[in-house]
């Protein structure tokens, strides 16, 4: 049985998507995300990661802060303490989350929005027509095993059409809110057709 996020969800905003399946790697030094690590280690809950539209997210400003709308639920993986006061932090995406309402900020600094899990992506093989760009992430996993670089965890579901193409958009050098729509359309198969078109445009796939 799914278990309810916490009520609200904390926040920790990022230039960045996160995608389902992911590794994030944070260095986490500011009191208010200490203790979010340290009530996440606790309670064994997730925190929100949601991408940074536009702002001065670090500390309190009069500036606006404008998140996006869906993020992906971190869930801590490894905690170490780099120093007194600083801790690396390994995180897994898992599953997205849609914002009920606009975030608002604690007297601590930390974000915070009432949240709803978005429902996981439905397993479907990929088709024929993407086979090719299946094959191509399979050959640079390769690669970066050979290098000891893999910036994936395993398993490798090569087999899902979702896991491919969430990999796929973690590497690609298009812009944060091309990400962003790509990680929360809801039908992993189109957000496959569309990396598979993508990379055929840029000539990275052919045939």
């Amino acid at each position: 049985m799914t278990t309810a996020l916490p009520s609200p969800l904390p926040l920790f905003p990022l230039q960045m998507v996160l995608f389902p399946g992911a590794v994030l790697g944070l260095r986490v030094f500011e009191a208010r995300y200490l203790d979010l690590i340290s009530d996440c280690l606790r309670t064994r809950q997730p925190f929100g990661v949601i991408c940074l539209k536009a702002g001065a997210e670090a500390g309190r400003s009069d500036a606006p802060v404008q998140v996006e709308d869906v993020g992906v639920l971190a869930h801590l993986d490894e905690v170490d303490a780099e120093q007194p006061g600083i801790l690396r932090v390994r995180c897994l995406g898992g599953e997205r989350f849609h914002l009920l309402k606009a975030p608002t900020q604690r007297d601590n600094g930390l974000w915070v929005a009432p949240a709803e899990r978005i429902a996981p992506d439905v397993l479907r093989m990929p088709g024929p027509a993407v086979l090719a760009t299946v094959r191509a992430l399979a050959d640079a996993i390769r690669k970066l095993q050979a290098s000891d670089s893999v910036p994936f965890a395993p398993p490798y579901q090569l087999d899902d059409s979702g896991w491919v193409a969430n990999r796929w958009c973690e590497l690609l050098p298009i812009s944060l809110a091309a990400k962003q729509k790509l990680m929360a359309l809801e039908d992993p198969v189109i957000r496959l057709s569309l990396v598979d078109g993508y990379l055929r445009d840029k000539k990275v796939i052919v045939g």
